[in-house]
């Protein structure tokens, strides 16, 4: 049995030109009073660019503080990275304890760091450039399959790991469906995200990003079995909803036996770059699911028991713009209770699951009526439900350490436990718990509610001072009730925070990267062509 890695478990619960053809009613442009653009500084900067954001750009001391913030992040990575193998260790602490292994995601987010302390001038060029070939070189001699790293890696010896203290994989041939053989789409995702800041950040290093992206063929995560009129296909095993993208795949196996089927979840970035690539084609977008849609065949699954339901919404024909096949998508939303606030909802609740891939794609800025429009909705129902509802006095609920010294990992999320039955915020409502806030939760909303999310992490440090240290930034989890501590730090979660602190103060320099590279055409333009029933 194939324990899931740490993304994978969270969106696949380890279970489970333009011919735009629109139909139904057109969406308002998002209000003027309510979103505002990044402001002169940032269309300076950026040619003009705009991403909605809420609320007042950050100030000079707020600035400052941030700034302060990213410096003492960054010494994390000093004794995060392995001397000898240069490969980011997943975790550090609680104490002495590290965790001496890691993953395609670690690999990626690790590159972004590195990237983002040279935007903010904690590192110098030559640095940066030092950090990024001593990791590259080593990926470039790891066990990779078809340029894919597998699940984990021992960050001692650089060999592949059945799972984190289960030793080496010592087999030859593929012959079971575990970690020894899998690669994740997701955490490849992350990793070639890495790839892409690199050589748009280091061109100098864009030879050595490009060799160890090239090889990487998404297409092995598509399903691209025969589609049908209806949500699934009932004449294939277990009725499956191909045209999907699978969880991940088994060497010389085949996928695994699951679907990314929520689009709003982290799996996306590897859709985003899987197009990008030409190598997944735009099925994959409108085949995935918004909300789990209602049936439009006697066969198709019943979806009833999700969060809510019926979900508002209504069926939308695209036509897809390099096919130029038709498409009848569900634009279907959840709405928070009390209020007009309309969303789609992450599979299980997280933060992350919603805003982590913002931090590179631009979606703020190309999805005005789609996913960026919602990455804010998403932000603001964290927000309402944490303080309002569970009446926290922080929020931010997202996968992450659990808030003790156990050095345990969880699905925490905003799932809507404590509303009325049928009022659920996240698709999954028993996939999460909504005990513990994360600080990278803060972090990655900077880019979107950038005075919300600022005057959070100062409430962090005032309400729970244990929970940051100047030797490494936040510690990984709280719980917001007893004030109970994760003294734990891991290498995905303080590198969503340097990125989130890259954009905020560096007018989305991750994004702008990103969308300088080739292959960000096709996460523009299926972000820019859907609109969805949330405006």
């Amino acid at each position: 049995m194939r324990i899931c890695g740490r993304l994978s478990l969270l969106t696949a619960v380890c279970a489970l030109a333009l011919a735009v053809g629109l139909s139904g009613q057109a969406l308002a442009s998002p209000s003027a009073g309510a979103l505002t653009g990044a402001g002169a500084a940032a269309k300076a900067a950026g040619g003009g660019w705009s991403p909605l954001r809420v609320g007042a750009p950050l100030d000079r001391h707020e600035r400052s503080v941030l700034e302060g913030i990213a410096s003492d992040t960054w010494k994390f990575y000093a004794d995060d990275v392995d001397p000898n193998t240069h490969l980011p260790l997943d975790n550090l602490g609680p104490g002495d304890v590290r965790g001496s292994y890691t993953s395609a995601a670690n690999v990626g987010v690790y590159l972004w760091a590195v990237v983002a302390a040279h935007d903010l001038k904690l590192i110098s060029r030559q640095r940066a450039d030092s950090l990024v070939t001593s990791t590259l070189d080593e990926v470039s001699t790891l066990k990779r399959f078809d340029g894919f790293l597998y699940q984990w890696y021992d960050t001692d010896n650089g060999n592949v790991l059945a799972n984190p203290g289960q030793g080496d994989c010592t087999g030859t041939t593929p012959e079971e469906t575990d970690n020894c053989w899998f690669v994740s789409a997701v955490d490849n995702g992350w990793y070639a995200s890495g790839l892409i800041e690199v050589r748009q950040a280091l061109p100098e290093l864009a030879g050595l990003a490009g060799r160890l992206l090239a090889p990487m063929d998404f297409s092995i995560f598509y399903d691209n079995r025969a589609q049908t009129d209806c949500n699934t296909n009932a004449s294939l095993p277990d009725n499956p909803p191909t045209g999907q993208q699978y969880g991940g795949y088994y060497v010389d196996q085949g996928p695994a036996g699951y679907h990314n089927g929520a689009l709003y979840s982290d799996p996306r970035i590897s859709m985003y770059i899987g197009m990008g690539m030409h190598q997944m084609p735009g099925d994959v977008w409108w085949r995935s699911w918004r909300v789990e849609p209602p049936k439009q065949c006697a066969t198709d699954p019943d979806f009833s028991a999700q969060g809510q339901w019926p979900t508002p919404g209504f069926w939308h024909v695209y036509t897809d713009p390099q096919s130029g096949k038709k498409f009848n998508v569900w634009e279907g939303h959840y709405v928070y209770p009390g209020t007009s606030l309309k969303f789609v909802p992450t599979f299980s609740g997280g933060m992350f699951e919603g805003l982590m891939a913002n931090l590179v794609v631009p979606e703020t800025e190309w999805g005005t009526h789609s996913f960026g429009l919602n990455d804010v909705h998403w932000a603001q129902v964290q927000v309402k439900y944490a303080t309002q509802v569970l009446h926290y006095p922080v929020w931010g609920i997202s996968p992450s350490s659990t808030a003790d010294d156990t050095g345990g990992y969880s699905g925490f999320g905003v799932a809507g436990l404590a509303l009325p039955s049928n009022e659920g915020l996240a698709q999954c409502t028993t996939c999460a718990t909504e005990t513990t806030v994360s600080p990278h939760a803060s972090a990655i909303a900077l880019p979107i509610l950038p005075q919300q999310a600022y005057a959070n992490l100062q409430a962090l440090r005032t309400l729970y001072p244990g929970i940051y240290t100047a030797d490494g930034g936040f510690y990984d989890a709280v719980n917001p009730e007893t004030g109970s501590i994760g003294h734990r730090r891991l290498v995905l979660d303080q590198s969503m925070i340097m990125a989130g602190l890259d954009d905020a103060l560096n007018h989305d320099a991750l994004q702008r990267r990103f969308a300088s590279d080739p292959l960000s055409w096709a996460a523009h333009l299926y972000l820019s062509i859907e609109r969805m029933s949330i405006g």
